[in-house]
């Protein structure tokens, strides 16, 4: 079957977040990370099979739904996971919340927690929402690719008393699939300094270049494995973020104990349809996501080729994600985000990512869009 994701879906009488913002008015919204595509046919034939039954009482996780999220982490990364080890959320951004919560001040008023910049931005007010203090460090380009800087986090770990550390991976804003290599040096280095691993990665689906793959943070080793809290979901792969539900993956017995006691009667069950949803995804959706992929890969092909030929702008190549981190240093433009919006693109501005001189672009959604976008944003910078 062939999925059409060139139609043009109309989102602005939906309650939708990403179109709201710039109701009645002639920008393009391609700020948050939520893709203008519509869901699979078949999550949408489960939803209705759910809602005419006509219940919607409390729930919980079904045996399928656990073997399914099992059999697909072993058929895609040959990580081998136990259903006592998965813990369900309503939205991973609730669980990292819960992990500041937990491994925060771990007793110690002193300890901090850690990130790199540039950052989703609530990786950045999370340690602040548990009371904790935030430390971060810049990541570096080696060869027009963002990586860690080990040096420098190995000083930021020493000095400090650091007891988590929030990792994205792949990463969001950036598209770095992180290596194997990459993975090690930095699972070693947060274990020798007893810095717990939250490793967010949600866009784990959408690793576009074919000869790269996505690797588990907490299957690199047993002692990352011991060390380690993954948050993944289906809600951003197939486009059901709504739905909200996502689950963690932690081995270590002691750490989700403290994870489940810092969520418990705060946050929420996952509700029923998006329970079935998830199954769904796991279960059929296979083939529009390769689908997906494959035009998610034509639109970045698209992005880098004309991006880079528009003066004072740059893009890297994005190994991952639906999201163009642009830098727009060289441009002289003194608010990028208000410039692009006057020219009619809505992007996210660099500055709640923790650095200055960029903006982020979703390119999940139809290449007309595409294409309009890479216009306004051509002229803009012609006439400017």
């Amino acid at each position: 079957m062939k999925f059409d994701f060139d139609q043009i879906i109309d989102r602005t009488s939906s309650c939708s977040l990403k179109w709201e913002k710039y109701k009645g008015k002639d920008i393009l919204p391609m700020w948050v990370a939520d893709m203008d595509f519509k869901c699979p046919p078949a999550i949408m034939e489960e939803l209705h099979k759910q809602i005419d039954h006509a219940i919607f009482g409390y729930s919980v996780i079904p045996d399928q739904l656990y073997e399914i999220t099992i059999k697909n982490l072993k058929r895609l990364y040959g990580w081998e996971v136990k259903k006592e080890w998965i813990v369900w959320f309503p939205g991973i951004v609730s669980g990292i919340n819960a992990c500041c919560h937990a491994f925060g001040a771990l007793g110690s008023s002193s300890s901090k927690i850690a990130t790199t910049t540039p950052a989703y931005p609530p990786f950045l007010s999370a340690p602040d929402n548990s009371g904790n203090e935030l430390v971060t460090t810049p990541l570096i380009e080696k060869n027009s690719r963002m990586t860690f800087d080990f040096p420098a986090l190995e000083q930021l770990f020493s000095k400090n008393n650091i007891s988590l550390f929030i990792l994205c991976s792949p990463y969001n804003p950036c598209g770095t699939v992180f290596t194997r290599e990459e993975l090690s040096t930095l699972a070693d280095l947060c274990f020798k300094h007893s810095v717990i691993i939250c490793s967010d990665e949600i866009h784990s689906d959408f690793v576009l270049d074919i000869d790269k793959q996505h690797i588990p943070t907490a299957s690199i080793s047993e002692k990352a494995a011991q060390n380690t809290l993954t948050f993944m979901a289906p809600s951003k792969t197939y486009n059901i973020p709504g739905l909200g539900c996502s689950f963690a993956v932690v081995k270590n017995k002691n750490l989700i104990k403290k994870i489940k006691n810092a969520a418990a009667g705060i946050v929420p069950d996952v509700n029923t349809l998006g329970l079935m949803a998830a199954k769904t995804a796991y279960e059929k959706c296979d083939e529009w996501l390769s689908q997906l992929i494959v035009y998610l890969r034509d639109n970045r092909d698209l992005l880098e080729k004309e991006i880079n030929l528009i003066p004072g702008l740059k893009l890297n190549h994005i190994e991952a994600t639906y999201l163009a981190w642009i830098d727009v240093r060289n441009a002289n433009i003194k608010n990028p985000a208000l410039f692009f919006e006057d020219a009619g693109v809505g992007l996210s501005c660099s500055s709640y990512f923790g650095q200055k001189g960029f903006v982020r672009l979703n390119f999940g959604c139809p290449k007309s869009m595409v294409e309009q976008a890479i216009h306004r944003i051509s002229t803009a910078i012609t006439k400017k």
